[in-house]
């Protein structure tokens, strides 16, 4: 196949995919188009090393431009399409600067963008959300000054914000509207275990409580929840997670459901475009008549592998196990698999020496597990997904066992013929 594809969105999912395209043997032109100016980079350092200050910029390059300039990968960097057709042969982007650019295949790698607080006062200097380089950036010097900062939100990203303002000696307070942190993704017991860690570093934390406004003159100077009182903060965080970007996705008249509504291996519904990342929804592993959106790197660098073969016409292949991780601190947190959906939850240790385990189950059969400070534990469970196995949920409950020894074989229901 020759010609022409392109990839706008030049993130991790993007680069992935025009990676992909030359791994497979594509020998046309691949058009990397990017809203950013820098080159490709990893996100996860963003709120952690990179805020810091322990990851330089130059250590987030997922690849350099020399090597890009191997592969053959044309960068338009700084530029954002504007206008975008599809048909059954192929479609144009036009960008921002007025060039066109005509392909043959179209990958869809436009990621999400953070939310707003939708509050009075989210506009004022000193409230801060985290996405891309700049806003880090941003975010590290407004550190520097910091005394009292606010992070509204308990996801993952807050969280380990809160942990790098922690170790710099800040006050900090997470507020979380929900009644506990990571409410959406783990069960109650991990999501003590994780609260416990950061109010053993000092951090505050506010659960079941919302934020109605946010109080300064100019520069934020406090947080108002939603019964009245009033936190001190000079520098507020927004965690408040994120929206997928499909706004050229809408214009090319595929189908969209919060995210683009893709298979596991990118399709959409136009045979010519594929889409990947933080951008889709796919079907839901437990329950397929759902959709489900998977944030990680591992999802945007699976699916954008799956979907350059789809753009290729070749088989994409079955996709591993996801999996996850987000380091707070000394605090070490994986997941493998997906939760969501579980029917019940074991829970392995008691969190003292500083691990913990929750193993999921959906009709007797292991489907996720968040870990943490545990990595044997979360080798063996990714092992067993990926082999289609379970752990006997009974004799998981005992630590001195080591989880590898009760990987078993799925027993399949009698028949009833």
């Amino acid at each position: 196949m020759t010609g022409c594809i392109a990839v706008v969105g030049a993130g991790q999912a993007g680069l992935q995919v025009a990676l992909g395209l030359r791994a497979l043997g594509y020998d046309g032109r691949v058009v990397l188009v990017g809203a950013e100016p820098e080159l490709p980079y990893q996100r996860p350092p963003l709120s952690k090393g990179f805020l810091a200050g322990t990851v330089p910029v130059e250590e987030l390059e997922l690849r350099d431009a020399s090597y890009l300039g191997e592969q053959r990968i044309d960068l338009v960097l700084g530029r954002s399409v504007v206008e975008a057709s599809v048909g059954d042969s192929g479609g144009e982007l036009r960008l921002d600067d007025g060039t066109t650019l005509a392909f043959d295949g179209l990958a869809l790698a436009t990621g999400a963008s953070a939310r707003r607080l939708p509050v009075p006062g989210a506009d004022l200097s000193g409230v801060l959300g985290l996405r891309s380089v700049a806003d880090a950036e941003r975010l590290r010097a407004g550190l520097a000054d910091a005394s009292d900062v606010v992070v509204v939100g308990g996801g993952f990203v807050g969280l380990e914000v809160a942990a790098t303002a922690r170790a710099q000696g800040k006050r900090v307070t997470v507020v979380e509207a929900a009644d506990r942190l990571l409410a959406r993704v783990a069960a109650a017991p991990f999501s003590a275990h994780v609260r416990a860690w950061h109010e053993a570093q000092g951090t505050t934390v506010l659960t079941s409580r919302t934020v109605a406004a946010l109080a300064g003159s100019g520069r934020v100077g406090g947080v108002v929840l939603g019964d009245g009182h009033l936190l001190p903060a000079d520098l507020v965080v927004a965690g408040v997670g994120a929206a997928p970007v499909t706004d050229l996705a809408n214009a090319l008249g595929l189908r969209v459901e919060h995210g683009i509504v893709t298979d596991p291996s990118g399709r959409t519904s136009h045979p010519r475009v594929v889409a990947v990342g933080d951008c889709t929804v796919q079907p839901h592993p437990h329950d397929p008549g759902r959709l489900l959106g998977v944030e990680s790197v591992n999802n945007a660098v699976e699916q954008a592998s799956a979907a350059a073969a789809v753009l290729l016409g070749l088989d994409p292949g079955p996709r591993g196990v996801p999996w996850f991780w987000s380091n707070q601190g000394e605090l070490k947190l994986q997941l493998a698999g997906i939760s969501d959906g579980h029917d019940t939850q074991v829970v392995r240790g008691d969190g003292q020496d500083g691990r913990l385990t929750v193993l999921y189950y959906r009709a007797g059969r292991l489907v996720a597990a968040d870990v943490a400070g545990n990595p044997r534990d979360f080798n063996a469970v990714k092992d067993a997904l990926a082999r289609g196995c379970t752990i006997d949920p009974d004799a998981a409950v005992d630590t001195a066992v080591p989880l590898k020894t009760l990987v078993s074989a799925v027993r399949e229901p009698a028949s009833l013929a």
